[in-house]
């Protein structure tokens, strides 16, 4: 059954706007997130800890930034906005000493709450708003007078204007203005993953470093390989996100749509979705989550081992450079944009 849509028609912001609301951290999602609702007329504090670095980019634009435990005793709705490894320490030193029957908790992805990694005390609402889409883009968006849809989610046990403080949260950062589809802390959080790890990210990524590597193991040049498995990528996907798969199909030559159709279910075969349905029981289960927390606190070795073998890679040698004749692509220094709580 398809999900409701809400519009700014049913998600208003008044539930919020006589409230005081603490975005805590001032990353991608957190200065959006306040930026827009500050924007939308509501009482927006910055909660960062001592010697942020944030610090001063959140007082230029315009907010009253205080310590995470003071905001946490001054805010009713209280927005987690630190990545997914830091929030349960946050949580525990900062956030729930501070915490009082009737204020609400915040998320923007479920994977703390759903993992059970933070448990709220009883008489604490607690909600989820998920915009589909990056910080800068919620914030661009918003200011062109449009918005990113987001996804809402009430947990069990949460206050019965809940739903309505997850509405009117989501109308202030432009949700509204696109749509707004009521979900769940489970079912975000195992889709989300599963997207990462399947399509989005590990699936893409592993699928066109296969392609380029079967081209020059055959002899091609792999700036050939480079562009016809990575850059045109941008092109096809373009394509998908305007008008479907079949409307990137209706856009190619007869031929390529030919060889879409007959070969690509023998490279996304029946193993792949064996694959595929395995990873979903590893999220599932919490197996991921549990590898995933292990790691962090070991201190990331396999992660940062794998990052750096795939930084090795020689389509990242071969895109560097084809890269440098393109001034039409943006330069970007991917690892200074890191998101860090702050």
């Amino acid at each position: 059954m398809p999900a409701k849509v809400y519009t700014q028609k049913e998600a208003k912001i008044t539930p919020i706007k006589k409230k005081t609301l603490a975005v805590i951290g001032y990353g991608s999602q957190g200065h959006a997130h306040a930026l827009n609702l500050k924007d939308s007329g509501c009482k927006v504090i910055i909660g960062l800890y001592k010697g942020s670095k944030s610090i001063r980019v959140a007082k230029r634009h315009g907010f009253e930034v205080m310590e995470v435990a003071e905001a946490v005793q001054q805010a009713d709705v209280i927005m987690i906005g630190v990545p997914d490894m830091k929030q349960a320490e946050v949580y525990e030193k900062e956030i729930k000493p501070n915490l009082s029957k009737g204020k609400t908790l915040l998320f923007t992805h479920g994977f703390a709450i759903h993992f059970d990694l933070i448990k709220p005390p009883r008489g604490v609402s607690v909600i989820m708003v998920a915009p589909k889409g990056p910080g800068h883009i919620v914030r661009s968006q918003y200011k062109e007078g449009k918005g990113v849809p987001a996804l809402i989610a009430v947990l069990k046990g949460s206050s019965k204007d809940s739903k309505n403080i997850a509405l009117a949260w989501a109308s202030g950062i432009g949700a509204g203005r696109a749509g707004i589809l009521q979900t769940s802390f489970k079912e975000e959080t195992e889709t989300d993953l599963f997207g990462e790890q399947a399509v989005l990210c590990g699936g893409a990524s592993a699928l066109v470093e296969a392609g380029f590597e079967t081209l020059v193991e055959a002899g091609y040049a792999p700036e050939m390989a480079y562009f016809e498995c990575l850059h045109e990528l941008k092109l096809i996907v373009d394509l998908m996100i305007e008008s479907g798969v079949a409307g990137m199909r209706f856009s190619i030559s007869e031929t390529a749509k030919y060889g879409d159709v007959t070969r690509g279910p023998r490279v996304i075969n029946g193993n792949v979705k064996k694959s595929m349905k395995a990873i979903l029981k590893e999220i599932q289960s919490g197996k991921f989550a549990r590898e995933w927390v292990k790691e962090y606190q070991n201190g990331l070795p396999k992660y940062n081992k794998l990052l750096e073998d795939g930084e090795k890679h020689p389509i990242e040698v071969t895109g560097r450079h084809l890269r440098s004749l393109m001034p039409w692509i943006p330069k970007k220094n991917i690892k200074g944009a890191q998101a860090a709580y702050g």
